[in-house]
């Protein structure tokens, strides 16, 4: 099973969520829902130079992907889904460029 971590608050999450939805190959775990699931993957997140240039923008590094066998990735088309289209205008970083 592929874990997503993400926010039904996030533009790029929600737009996965529709795509795993009833897939048993992939859970969902919403970081904002409880602190436990925000520390699981903070864990993740520190510990993991994958996220280095997202500290760095300031991006949180979500929807983020944690493969069965332990790797992570940023990117939806490595564990079969499809990235939100790069022409569509929502934004929820703090500058407002993106997400």
């Amino acid at each position: 099973m592929i874990k997503i971590y993400g926010m039904d608050t996030c533009p790029d999450c929600t737009y996965l969520h529709s795509q795993v939805e009833g897939n048993e190959n992939y859970q969902m775990v919403d970081i904002g829902a409880h602190v436990k699931n925000l520390k699981e993957f903070l864990a993740l997140r520190d510990n993991n130079s994958l996220f280095d240039e997202c500290k760095k923008r300031g991006a949180a590094g979500i929807p983020c992907f944690l493969k069965e066998d332990g790797t992570v990735t940023l990117t939806p088309e490595d564990v079969g889904l499809i990235s939100r289209p790069k022409d569509d205008v929502v934004a929820c970083s703090i500058d407002g460029k993106g997400c």
